[in-house]
C-alpha cells in the first residue's frame, strides 16, 4: 500500500469523503493479497488513523475531526467499496466511540476525548449478547472484569475497548472502557471466517482486569428512547458497508468488463461494453444498488438530526420505532443487494473471472457473512407490522 498525505485536516463533508477516498484508494491497492492472507488489521488501521478518520466524530475543540455522523456514515462506505472488512472495523469504531454518547455524561466526554482524539484511538467491543455475560465484581474501589466475548469486532486491534457486561451482585448491565493491554485481556488470532476477514472479529477474554470507577461509561438498567438509539445506529452502519461492498463489487467488474471480459461468440460484437446482455445485466444491478442506497440515505438523513439534537429527552418512544423500522428497510435493501450484486457479477465477467488470484469472490463472502449478523427475516417483520398496524420495534440489541 502506498502512503497518503495527511498534513491538513478537512473540516468539511467534502473533504473529509475525499480523504476517506483516498484511504479507500489505497487500501484497494493489495485489497485480494490482503484478504487471502488474512492477518489481523493492524496495518490497515494505521492507513486510517494517518488519514484521520479515526477522530472524525470528536468535536473539533477536543482535537477531532467535529462531523456529524451523516459523514461517519458515508464515510464508512467508501471504506466499505475497497475493503468490506476494513469498512466494518471503522463502522463498529464511530459507533462504540459514541458508547461516551449514548450512556455516558459530558464529564467523562471532557475527559476521554481529548486523549482519544491524541492518540486517534481505534475502538474494539465486547457485547455479543447472545454469549454468556461478562461479570464485574466491586473490588478496590471499582470493579474486576471476568469472562469471553466473540465476535468482539476490533478487539484483537483496538486501542481502548467498549465493554458491555453485568455488576456480579446486582445484575445492573453497564458499559465500561477497558485498556486492553493489561496482561488479563486475552486477544487471540482465533478469526477465520470465509469473509469479512480484516474486520478483527474474533474473542477476547479478561481475566480479573481492573476497572476503575472512573471508567464505567454509564447503566442499560433503564433504557431511554435516546439510548436505545444505539441499536438503530448500528444497524445503519450495516447498512452503509453492505452498500459499500455491493458499490466495490461493481466498480471491480466494471473494470475487469471493460479490460479483460471477451465478448460471447453469438453476441456479434466486437467488444464485451457493447453486448447487450452484458449492458442490461449492469444497468440492473446498478438500478439496485441505487436504490438501496437512496433509502439508506434517507435514513441518515433522519438518523442524524436526531444523534445531533440539542435536546435528547425531546426524543419519544414513537419517533426511535419509527427510525428503527426506516432502518430496518434500508436493512432489508442492504442485505439483498450486497448479496445479489456480489454473486451476479461473474455473469458479465465471465468464467476466467472466478481466478484466485483475483479474489472477486471476497464481496461475496464479506456481504454473505456480516449478513448473517442477525435474520434478515425478522427485519422485514418488523417494517410489515409497522405498515399493517402501525407497530414499531421493542428495544434489544438487535432492534
Amino acid at each position: 500500500m502506498t502512503t497518503i498525505e495527511t498534513e491538513t485536516t478537512p473540516r468539511d463533508h467534502e473533504g473529509w469523503l475525499a480523504r476517506a477516498r483516498a484511504a479507500a484508494a489505497e487500501l484497494a491497492e493489495d485489497a485480494a493479497e490482503r484478504d487471502r492472507a488474512g492477518r489481523p488489521p493492524f496495518a490497515e488501521v494505521q492507513v486510517l488513523r494517518r488519514a484521520g478518520l479515526l477522530t472524525l466524530l470528536i468535536p473539533a475543540e477536543r482535537g477531532g475531526g467535529g462531523q456529524t455522523w451523516r459523514t461517519a456514515y458515508q464515510v464508512t462506505r467508501e471504506i466499505a467499496a475497497a475493503d468490506g472488512g476494513i469498512g466494518q472495523l471503522l463502522g463498529y469504531h464511530y459507533l462504540l466511540s459514541w458508547n461516551l454518547h449514548f450512556f455516558g455524561e459530558e464529564k467523562l466526554r471532557e475527559r476521554v476525548e481529548p486523549q482519544a482524539a491524541e492518540e486517534r484511538w481505534l475502538w474494539g467491543g465486547a457485547f455479543n449478547p447472545r454469549d454468556p455475560d461478562l461479570t464485574l465484581t466491586p473490588k478496590d474501589g471499582g470493579f474486576e472484569l471476568n469472562g469471553t466475548k466473540t465476535f468482539a469486532t476490533g478487539a484483537r486491534v483496538g486501542d481502548r475497548l467498549a465493554v458491555g457486561a453485568v455488576h456480579a451482585h446486582t445484575g445492573e448491565p453497564l458499559v465500561v472502557i477497558v485498556d486492553p493491554r493489561h496482561e488479563g485481556v486475552h486477544r487471540p488470532d482465533d478469526w477465520d471466517n470465509i469473509g469479512q476477514r480484516l474486520s478483527a472479529s474474533g474473542s477476547v477474554s479478561f481475566s480479573a482486569v481492573p476497572v476503575p470507577e472512573e471508567d464505567v461509561i454509564g447503566s442499560l438498567a433503564d433504557p431511554s428512547p435516546w439510548t436505545t438509539l444505539v441499536t438503530p445506529a448500528i444497524q445503519l452502519v450495516f447498512v452503509q458497508f453492505y452498500i459499500g461492498i455491493a458499490e466495490g463489487a461493481l466498480a471491480a467488474a466494471r473494470d475487469y468488463t471493460r479490460t479483460t471480459t471477451r465478448p460471447w461468440l453469438f453476441s456479434g460484437v466486437d467488444r464485451a461494453v457493447d453486448d447487450p446482455y452484458v449492458l442490461a445485466l449492469y444497468g440492473d444491478l446498478l438500478a439496485r444498488v441505487k436504490a438501496a442506497r437512496a433509502l439508506a440515505d434517507q435514513a441518515v438523513e433522519e438518523i442524524d438530526q436526531v444523534l445531533h439534537a440539542p435536546d435528547r429527552e425531546a426524543l419519544t418512544e414513537r419517533r426511535r420505532g419509527e427510525l428503527a423500522v426506516l432502518i430496518a428497510a434500508a436493512k432489508v435493501a442492504a442485505t439483498e443487494v450486497s448479496l445479489n450484486v456480489s454473486s451476479r457479477i461473474f455473469e458479465v465477467t465471465g468464467a476466467r473471472s472466478t481466478r484466485a488470484a483475483l479474489a472477486l469472490d471476497r464481496f461475496w463472502r464479506n456481504a454473505r457473512t456480516h449478513t448473517l449478523h442477525d435474520p434478515v427475516s425478522y427485519k422485514k417483520r418488523e417494517v410489515g407490522a409497522h405498515f399493517l398496524t402501525g407497530a414499531v420495534p421493542e428495544f434489544s440489541l438487535y432492534t
